[in-house]
């Protein structure tokens, strides 16, 4: 195994780990109960996930799918979930906070100067970390549930770039995967900040927790690589259809499509529209991003209109040709005419009359 490989194996996981701990730590803070600290526990699975993934691939990742972000997705999202229903009645202001680490900085000088002549430096750094655990307990809690997020979408990001990659997935792919990623977390983040910071759902609790759920499936998309790779199709395999063949070849496009139809955009609207629709809840931001879910969704509409229709021509040529296509990654044309079965789904699908059938054609001698 090589050494890097398993630096950022070990790494990348320990950071979700950090991250998960800060928010089940955040949540027993605020509900002032010991018994949050059993949120803890599912990093147990992130840790089984490591040794795993240790032993059997070397540290590399899985094909399609990330298991180590799924987990981690495991892991966080109740802490997020329980802040978020928490924080509903508590509010703070920025001048507050301001002066709050004011007098945390005045707080931590003062320890610094006292334990610098007559203590040593290990009680030094001790009183140092207390001091500054104590600055950080004193920020509000609106605060603290924003940089959650904000940290953790943050994270999932470059988590996933510093996660080994796998041998079916190559650096490429990982760069566009890494792109779409920071545009997706953007959008997510924006989705749950300006919702939940309106005060008509704050007082709403079944508005809430319909939010939340909409902002958990959104993050679904996370641990899939389903948008910068392929699905093989093999030459060999018998009595192709045309949906497997245009799953085939545009795999990554629709997989897009579906995500933004289904998964986030799509959703997003909903919500969005039951808000000023039903909720009579209207504000600068909630219109404009509204305008821009709708704007998304009718061009990937759009998008797969125009694949359904690419896709038609295609077969529509290589069935005048007498041949047959597979998708891009591995091309394949047969000199020979296709099967029965092949041919009648072809012809329904461009809509071409049937024609006499042809004796095939001889072979050269």
């Amino acid at each position: 195994m090589e050494l890097m490989v398993l630096l950022n194996a070990l790494v990348t996981r320990l950071l979700f780990v950090l991250h998960s701990l800060i928010g089940v730590w955040r949540v027993t803070a605020v509900k002032k109960e010991p018994k949050y600290w059993l949120l803890a526990l599912l990093n147990l699975l992130l840790c089984l996930e490591t040794g795993l993934t240790l032993k059997f691939k070397q540290g590399r990742g899985y094909k399609w799918f990330s298991p180590a972000i799924f987990l981690y997705l495991i892991c966080i999202v109740p802490s997020l979930w329980l802040l978020e229903i928490h924080h509903g009645t508590q509010y703070c202001g920025n001048e507050p906070g301001a002066v709050q680490v004011n007098v945390s900085n005045q707080d931590f000088n003062q320890s610094r100067e006292s334990s610098h002549g007559s203590e040593g430096t290990d009680h030094h750094i001790i009183q140092t970390a207390k001091v500054f655990v104590n600055q950080l307990s004193t920020i509000c809690e609106t605060v603290w549930t924003l940089a959650l997020h904000q940290t953790f979408l943050l994270l999932l990001v470059v988590g996933r770039w510093l996660l080994p990659i796998g041998v079916e997935i190559t650096r490429d792919q990982l760069s566009q995967l890494l792109l779409m990623f920071v545009g997706t977390a953007a959008d997510i983040l924006e989705f749950a900040s300006e919702t939940l910071d309106i005060e008509d759902v704050r007082k709403n609790y079944a508005l809430i927790n319909a939010i939340l759920a909409v902002w958990t499936w959104s993050m679904l998309q996370f641990p899939l690589d389903l948008a910068v790779q392929h699905i093989g199709c093999k030459p060999s395999a018998s009595a192709r259809r045309i949906p497997s063949l245009l799953l085939c070849r545009y795999s990554a496009e629709l997989w897009n499509i579906g995500v933004s139809l289904f998964i986030q955009d799509g959703p997003f609207f909903i919500v969005r529209s039951i808000l000023m629709g039903h909720f009579r809840i209207f504000n600068q931001m909630l219109v404009f991003f509204t305008a821009k879910n709708i704007l998304v969704v009718t061009l990937q509409l759009y998008r797969l209109a125009v694949i359904t229709l690419d896709f038609r021509s295609t077969v529509l040529q290589k069935s005048r040709k007498g041949e047959v296509c597979c998708c891009p990654c591995e091309p394949y044309e047969a000199h020979a005419h296709a099967t029965g079965r092949q041919e009648n789904e072809m012809k329904e699908f461009v809509a071409v009359p049937p024609k006499e059938e042809s004796q095939a054609p001889s072979e050269d001698h």
